[in-house]
């Protein structure tokens, strides 16, 4: 019994100490409205907002190009999240098809997501950190 009780104490303090390390993840999302009618605001929601899917993270475009863009930073440890643009606060992109991705790796990044409102490519570049 008692060996039994050590052996499950050390289990647990092995599988407690599993925990993966964070790292920053820095992602900059650009989107192309051009030529999508009616365009006051753009943004995203998805996995990376705390509650998941519930905020609309607000993306700007400064110079009047039709390209809409935004930065988020966060530590994590995760491996990739799902996400959508939106038009206007309430209407999503892509209705009735697969969410976007970003894929991570298990190390500090900076990407670059571009893509083009409603049309599911979408292309991720890595940049290299220094």
């Amino acid at each position: 019994m008692k060996t039994k009780m050590i052996l499950i104490l050390i289990a647990a303090t092995f599988l407690g100490s599993c925990v993966q390390e964070e790292h920053l993840k820095t992602v900059t999302f650009k989107v192309d409205v051009n030529g999508i009618e009616n365009v006051q605001k753009v943004g995203l929601r998805g996995q990376m907002t705390d509650p998941s899917w519930q905020v609309t993270v607000p993306m700007t475009d400064d110079n009047n190009d039709g390209i809409y863009e935004v930065t988020l930073s966060k530590k994590t440890a995760i491996n990739g999240f799902e996400f959508k643009f939106l038009k206007n606060e309430e209407d999503y992109e892509l209705s009735g098809q697969n969410n976007r991705i970003i894929q991570l790796e298990y190390k500090p990044e900076t990407i670059v997501y571009e893509a083009i409102f409603n049309k599911p490519e979408g292309k991720q570049k890595r940049l290299e950190n220094k």
